[in-house]
């Protein structure tokens, strides 16, 4: 069974342009932004994940994302990312 992975702020990106590691055949990637015209999986945001079940992601991946929030907003996004992670 593959491990999955949230592709948090994907933005175009796909799997293969994150790391080698989830760029492998045995990670799923799931896509999640807040522009919907990006096609992802999920519309949302870092502070705001309600569209990801609690445990259902083996990883998140995230990159140049949280330096975009508002320091009061960093905890938030974080305790999301705990939440959805098995």
């Amino acid at each position: 069974m593959p491990k999955t992975f949230l592709h948090v702020g994907c933005g175009l990106k796909r799997k293969d342009q994150t790391t080698p590691t989830f760029a492998a055949e045995d990670w799923q990637e799931l896509r999640l932004d807040i522009d919907a015209q990006t096609e992802p999986d999920f519309v949302g945001t870092m502070t705001d994940l309600s569209a990801v079940a609690n445990a259902s992601v083996d990883a998140v991946f995230s990159s140049h994302s949280i330096e975009h929030l508002y320091a009061h907003e960093v905890p938030a996004a974080l305790a999301e990312f705990r939440r959805v992670l098995r």
